[in-house]
């Protein structure tokens, strides 16, 4: 039985380089159905944030997941931004107090390419990581870097501090779990055996 979703404050907009939809390990579908509150649109460029997301949204209460072009040296795991680009002197009231965040799903390079190719974006609050802990899904997908989360991971990071209760973030790293352990190979024996009882079928 399929669990039901997860019912958020903080809407999630994911916004997937058409390339990344063909990934067998892309993260992204798997937060719009563990979320209420969630959507993923597919392409590179939308004129601004209610396209995508498919109603009005106020700007000013909603922030962009950004990896920086260096780790943070504080020991906070995301460090906000607002829009004039200086550090919030409170982030945990800043995180609070958004409506929604926008993560850029892709490669490396994809991300990238989307950030350049939707300015609307430099509107938003940008939310910076620096995860304590290294990525978990980075053992079966590689990442560039230490800091660089999978789409769910950035996801679950962000609403642990910006949601009143822990049950969203919770539910992500769940359906983590749930993509790693499917991704997983079979252990040897179990591989022989599985071809043993395909040869008999």
């Amino acid at each position: 039985m399929t669990a039901e979703p997860i019912d958020n404050r903080v809407f999630v907009l994911v916004l997937q380089h058409p390339q990344e939809q063909r990934q067998a390990l892309s993260t992204a579908g798997a937060i719009s159905t563990t979320l209420s509150h969630a959507r993923v649109a597919i392409g590179l460029s939308w004129p601004n944030l209610a396209r995508p997301l498919g109603r009005k949204a106020d700007p000013d209460r909603w922030g962009v997941l950004y990896l920086g072009s260096a780790r943070p040296e504080v020991d906070q795991e995301i460090v906000a931004h607002g829009r004039s680009g200086k550090a919030s002197e409170n982030p945990s009231a800043l995180l609070r107090a958004l409506d929604g965040i926008v993560l850029l799903d892709g490669t490396w390079s994809q991300a990238k390419n989307l950030w350049w190719r939707n300015p609307w974006l430099l509107r938003l609050h940008r939310l910076v990581l620096n995860p304590l802990v290294a990525a978990r899904y980075g053992k079966i997908r590689r990442e560039p870097r230490r800091a660089a989360l999978s789409t769910i991971e950035a996801a679950a990071l962000v609403l642990r501090h910006a949601e009143p209760a822990p049950g969203a973030a919770d539910a992500l790293m769940a359906a983590l779990e749930g993509l790693i352990a499917d991704a997983r190979p079979l252990p040897e024996h179990r591989r022989v055996s599985a071809a043993g009882r395909s040869r008999r079928r």
